[in-house]
């Protein structure tokens, strides 16, 4: 009877999560598909379907944010944070975790760490300041601020994930003539692919949605805009074209989701192995 009314209990918990996810995605979808003049104040108009599905809508929000262009841009740095994030982040994680018993490791760790606890908002004017005074206030520079603001939950991740990697694969490689460079990109890498994929979906997510750094560090660089600074342009003084808006939040959401799904079978289990400390 208790197991039968957990069950129960877990079942409307699941039912009222699906709810909570699939109303605003509902949304979404209905606002962008309907016309301005069919969105009214009263709840029954707003979520009744729109009288003419059209992709109109669409093609007007891929004119106002240059869309191409944008999702280059926001492709094309998403793309390089993920991949110097697995390679500088995994050494640091295998340097870490192979040495947590030295206390210098030991302090780089919690040092490193401790990143994850400093706020955007307290280092925002400095890194402006610093980025603009280096040459920097541009993708280059939006590209290395991610790499050094995702190294804390990153490092966190690999350290932890190479607890469940045994040692004795490491020692066999050096009694076979391998230094430990050749170990780590023959041996350890391969096998944290799971970790991997984990850290590539997390700094991608994160990367892909941020408004903040690219407003503050590429506002009249001509970089160019992403798709989050792009959207901006369907907020004026005077409202916001919740149809164009949501449109194109729909587009930006494509792209992150496909890779999302490609990677969703190795995620839980990186996640729960590198919990382990």
């Amino acid at each position: 009877m208790k197991k039968q009314k957990s069950n129960w209990v877990l079942t409307i918990v699941l039912i009222l999560g699906t709810l909570t996810v699939f109303f605003p995605l509902y949304m979404a979808v209905i606002i962008a598909f309907k016309k301005p003049s069919e969105m009214t104040n009263d709840v029954a108009g707003a979520l009744s379907f729109p009288s003419k599905w059209s992709f109109s809508n669409f093609t007007e929000a891929m004119k106002v944010t240059d869309f191409w262009h944008s999702l280059g841009n926001s492709v094309f740095i998403t793309l390089v944070t993920v991949v110097l994030s697995i390679l500088i982040h995994s050494l640091l994680g295998y340097a870490i975790g192979r040495n947590k018993k030295s206390k210098f490791y030991k302090f780089i760790y919690f040092y490193v760490v401790s990143g994850m606890f400093v706020p955007f908002a307290i280092l925002m004017m400095p890194v402006v300041k610093q980025t603009a005074q280096m040459g920097l206030a541009n993708r280059a520079g939006v590209i290395i601020l991610y790499v050094v603001f995702y190294m804390p939950m990153n490092v966190l991740l690999y350290s932890g994930y190479l607890t469940n990697i045994p040692l004795a694969l490491e020692e066999a490689a050096c009694v076979d003539g391998a230094s430990t460079w050749k170990t780590y990109w023959k041996i350890v890498f391969p096998i944290m692919k799971p970790m991997h994929a984990t850290v590539a979906v997390l700094t991608a997510l994160g990367t892909w949605n941020d408004v903040m750094t690219p407003l503050v560090i590429m506002s009249g660089s001509g970089s160019g805009n992403t798709l989050p600074l792009a959207q901006l342009n369907f907020q004026t003084q005077f409202g916001t074209n919740y149809n164009l808006a949501f449109a194109s939040y729909l587009l930006a959401l494509l792209p992150i989701l496909i890779f999302y799904l490609i990677c969703q079978k190795h995620i839980l289990n990186g996640v729960v192995n590198g919990a382990v400390k």
